[in-house]
């Protein structure tokens, strides 16, 4: 029961990659949805989840384990590799064949991290009894994944000629939802109630870095094609 909400994210990801391989003007689109849902998890992290955790965990420690999770995933991003390129692609390689020519590999790496995340997020949200934390976290997840594939399968698109790789590439990454959700819930055992804490502290700053990474990428964005 624990891996059904994770299966249905895997599953809605997956779908918003099919359909984003397909669709023409995709870019704009997922842009447009990827900018709404940017607002929304900054609105639920700070809104929702930190309320919430405060009062199961306490305000210092609440915020103390989201500060980290936002800390580590910027730190990634920032120096290892871009955590969530399909949230905010800039890569162009207009004198290829093949529009993003060797863009295919990391952004199925990066991505599968980013739907691990996801995975770990909404299972160990489930291992607390906030009901409301629960349903937070899980329409924080929901609102964001579908745009995120659909900018996942259009980029995958232009990186790679066989849509049957496409939709294998989108596959292993969305699949890795399923990984983190499965490693979350092996650990759960041997996580107490203080631990419990951490890991949702943690998936909660993850939500506010993903919000605030998707509208600094869109801010840059027009900041650059205004000049």
């Amino acid at each position: 029961m624990l891996l059904l909400p994770v299966i249905f994210i895997f599953g809605l990801g997956l779908i918003g990659a099919l359909v984003g391989m397909w669709l023409e003007q995709i870019p704009r689109v997922s842009r447009i949805m990827l900018l709404v849902s940017g607002g929304l998890l900054v609105t639920i992290s700070l809104a929702l989840v930190a309320p919430e955790l405060a009062e199961h965990y306490g305000w210092a420690g609440g915020l103390i384990w989201m500060a980290l999770g936002f800390a580590v995933l910027w730190l990634i991003n920032r120096f290892l590799y871009p955590l969530c390129p399909s949230c905010a692609h800039t890569h162009d390689h207009d004198a290829c064949s093949v529009p993003l020519h060797g863009f295919a590999a990391p952004l199925v790496l990066a991505s599968g991290l980013h739907s691990f995340m996801d995975g770990w997020t909404l299972v160990a949200s489930r291992q607390d009894p906030s009901q409301t934390l629960q349903l937070v976290f899980l329409v924080g997840i929901t609102l964001h994944k579908l745009p995120e594939g659909l900018a996942l399968g259009a980029i995958l698109r232009a990186s790679l000629r066989s849509r049957w790789r496409v939709a294998g590439g989108a596959a292993l990454a969305q699949f890795m939802t399923v990984i983190g959700g499965a490693v979350a819930l092996w650990l759960a055992p041997w996580a107490g109630a203080r631990w419990s804490g951490a890991f949702l502290g943690i998936a909660g700053g993850s939500f506010l870095y993903l919000g605030y990474h998707t509208l600094e990428a869109e801010w840059e964005r027009r900041r650059a094609a205004a000049h």
